[in-house]
């Protein structure tokens, strides 16, 4: 590990910490206003808090739960094109998804990396011809691509049909990536944090109102057992994801006729299904695909349903859901997959920008986005749909809509530079970056596993550096939770990270919960409630 990164980090906060002396209050006065205030902490409030910060705008952002704790945490954790969106015409979505692809890749190489994914071919689904038509446009609507290029595979005679039914003799192999959503939100709230964003975590937005000559935004936030804040901002931005529309009918009172489909998308973990680092994607005789992708180092992710719901409200998995995954991947899989394999399931809602259509899985995945300011007004921009994927863009979008009621604020810049946690040296490509990384880090801290040290840097990044400052050997890193899980780490992720609760830790911040029994995991909250009894 080197310093640099620590060194680095110390005088960003400490920029940071300047930049946010002129919101501090004192005897309870509000503070001067800020320039923007972002309601929502997923993927894209967090993505336009980070933009707007290094804008230098002065920027709040709150969420009135944790962070990445509804539909960004609960997403199939890819970073892609969106192959099939090219059966709808969505061109100009996969061509900027697909864009933005590499430019995540090297923003965050200790959280994301590239991943081959293997089709294997029904011939009474889609014909042949039409795949690698599909293929050849995803190759080629990025002309910078540098991820390796589709090809077709004999299964049998391949290592990409390790898994797959002696049955399948054809397929396809294409590049994507992967991401850890949650910790991509983290990071860019940690990019904002250190340069000077006030971030309000479990602050739930009660009220946003114009002032009376329409010039500032009052905003009034409930926090932790029911403390009040009130916060002035010149501009507002509306991340509310599900609960967009809702935030703008109730806490603001601005009227659109734009709305939000909710799609429910659950999820399924089972033992890992198959050798190797490849994914598969599948079809369904419905018309519709799921993943299979190496999850957690000994397990396998599936998903995803698509489920029309009304309510954005704790999504469950359902059994019909756990029956319809598992009877289609069992269709491919060498393994067969029984609902009693199920070690755990997750479900997001997605808010999908409604453009009307009926099928649930034609509903675009782009976004739009809208600017309210009657009469040159305190703007609102409100952001319906998206996917973490674009997120980085759609907040570039969303601050080129704003410009012209900041004149002064800052040019694009967020496309070469690294999320928090990511600043690796300069390596010919993000993997090797990563792995010189984690080499360094091994060497450095030599008393400890080295597959300790793997996972903490595929987490934390450079922040590994203060995370294990004082630490040398495996008593130094405190109780053993289970699997990787030790109290240095859960105690980094409270000071630093936002974790007040149990689940923020065992599978936001970590996925930890996975490898831990029922036991552990309830040891690990006892614990945790005696370090904040007060929460």
């Amino acid at each position: 590990m080197l310093s640099k990164y620590f060194i680095s980090r110390v005088l960003r906060r400490a920029q940071g910490a300047v930049n946010r002396l002129y919101v501090e209050t004192m005897n309870g006065e509000v503070s001067p206003p800020l320039d923007l205030f972002v309601v929502g902490g997923g993927i894209n409030g967090a993505g336009i808090a980070c933009d707007a910060a290094g804008r230098t705008l002065k920027v709040g952002l709150c969420e009135m739960n944790d962070f990445a704790s509804a539909t960004s945490s609960k997403a199939t954790k890819l970073i892609h094109g969106g192959l099939r969106y090219l059966e709808h015409y969505e061109f100009r979505l996969v061509r900027e998804a697909l864009m933005e692809r590499e430019v995540l890749l090297a923003k965050a190489p200790h959280i994301t990396w590239p991943l081959r994914f293997v089709l294997p071919h029904e011939p009474h689904l889609r014909p042949r011809w039409m795949l690698r038509l599909g293929l050849f446009l995803y190759d080629h609507l990025d002309w910078h691509m540098t991820l390796p290029k589709s090809q077709s595979v004999d299964l049998p005679d391949s290592k990409y049909g390790r898994g797959l039914k002696k049955s399948f003799k054809k397929g396809f192999v294409y590049s994507d990536g992967w991401v850890d959503d949650a910790r991509m939100v983290i990071s860019n709230l940690k990019s904002a944090r250190d340069m000077g964003a006030e971030i309000y975590a479990r602050h739930r937005c009660v009220s946003a109102r114009r002032t009376a000559d329409g010039k500032l935004w009052e905003i009034k936030l409930e926090g932790p057992g029911g403390v009040k804040k009130s916060i002035t901002a010149r501009g507002l931005v509306n991340a509310a994801g599900p609960w967009v529309k809702h935030f703008l009918d109730e806490e603001t009172h601005v009227k659109t006729p734009k709305t939000v489909r909710l799609i429910k998308g659950s999820h399924i973990i089972v033992p890992k299904l198959h050798d190797g680092d490849h994914a598969f994607i599948l079809q369904h005789a419905d018309g519709r695909i799921a993943f299979v992708i190496p999850y957690e180092r000994e397990f396998s992710l599936i998903g995803t349903t698509d489920i029309p719901v009304e309510s954005s409200e704790n999504p469950q998995c359902t059994p019909e859901e756990t029956a319809y995954l598992c009877e289609l991947v069992s269709h491919y899989m060498d393994k067969p997959v029984k609902p009693a394999d199920v070690v755990w399931t997750y479900s997001g809602v997605r808010p999908l920008f409604d453009d009307g259509d009926d099928d649930p899985s034609a509903v675009t995945r782009d976004y739009h986005l809208e600017v309210d300011a009657p009469n040159g007004a305190a703007p609102i921009l409100s952001v319906f749909g998206g996917k973490i994927t674009t997120y980085r863009k759609l907040a570039e979008h969303a601050l080129e809509d704003l410009r012209k009621f900041y004149p002064r604020m800052g040019g694009p810049w967020t496309a070469h530079k690294p999320v928090a946690d990511g600043e690796f040296a300069d390596a010919p490509s993000f993997e090797i970056a990563f792995d010189r990384f984690v080499k360094g880090a091994q060497e450095a801290k030599s008393g400890l596993p080295p597959d300790l040290i793997w996972v903490l840097a595929r987490r934390h990044g450079t922040a590994l550096d203060e995370m294990l400052e004082h630490v040398k050997t495996p008593a130094d890193l405190g109780r053993h939770f289970g699997g990787h899980l030790y109290e240095v780490e859960a105690r980094y992720l409270m000071r630093e990270e936002w974790a007040v609760e149990a689940d923020d830790i065992l599978w936001r911040r970590s996925k930890e919960g996975l490898h831990m029994t029922a036991d552990q995991r309830a040891a690990f909250a006892d614990w945790l409630s005696l370090q904040i009894p007060n929460k």
